[in-house]
């Protein structure tokens, strides 16, 4: 889907979004009444520290105006930008500052909602989609965390046998039908449907409560993080 397609059936009513750069902010008018605020980074161009600075300071603006707007994160990006001089001021530590303005939204009580149309990978997929309290994404998008050539880099593992485990185990593939078995993707979006319609439906079923684990073991996908997760509560809990 491209920008417009994605922007036209979400918002039939209407919406301010504009483009600064390779981002977009503004806000949506929903069918039932009410705006929810856009921010993304879109066309599949790259995030860079200047981008997660606009997105930043978007999200921050939400919040301090007050108040419960939602604020929904578009996601078509190829990943953070790749410079030497991107690493050197620091990018972890930009993409990181994003994800905490998100995390900030949800606790003061913005519902996020991740919409992944696109492709998305490594460091720009943790700090937009996977930062949201809901992602969602259409079938035919391209998300992931790091491809096959990548982690055998990092694994030292030979690439043949992390393709073979990526036929079996879903945190080893790339894509949507992987992610949502995790818990990542919380629900496909229909493309081909209103998306007015399917982001309403996800606005209603939102929550700061994490629920990954929990789907993740749901879908036989990540069948130990929810119990690890409990115990790790649990046990916080009994040392005070």
């Amino acid at each position: 889907m491209t920008l417009d397609e994605v922007l036209r059936s979400l918002f039939p009513k209407g919406h301010t979004v504009k483009g600064q750069g390779a981002c977009v902010v503004g806000a949506g008018q929903l069918p039932a009444g009410g705006e929810i605020a856009v921010v993304g980074i879109v066309d599949g161009q790259p995030l860079s520290p200047d981008d997660v600075l606009v997105l930043g300071q978007a999200v921050l603006d939400v919040v301090e105006a007050g108040g419960d707007t939602p604020i929904l994160v578009l996601v078509d990006t190829q990943g953070q930008v790749m410079s030497r001089h991107a690493e050197m001021i620091g990018l972890n530590e930009y993409c990181a500052h994003l994800a905490k303005c998100l995390l900030l939204a949800s606790r003061e009580g913005h519902r996020t909602i991740g919409f992944e149309y696109g492709g998305a990978a490594a460091g720009a997929f943790l700090a937009t989609a996977l930062a949201t309290d809901v992602l969602v994404a259409v079938e035919d998008a391209k998300p992931e965390v790091m491809d096959l050539p990548s982690m055998a880099r990092v694994t030292k593992l030979p690439l043949e046998k992390l393709m073979e485990l990526a036929k079996t185990t879903p945190v080893f593939s790339p894509g949507v039908d992987p992610l949502f078995k995790v818990g990542a993707v919380t629900t496909i979006w229909d493309a081909k449907q209103p998306l007015a319609e399917q982001l309403a439906a996800a606005l209603a079923d939102a929550s700061s409560e994490d629920r990954r684990g929990a789907l993740g073991k749901e879908r036989g996908g990540r069948t130990v993080s929810a119990d690890v997760v409990r115990r790790v509560i649990e046990a916080a809990g009994a040392t005070g």
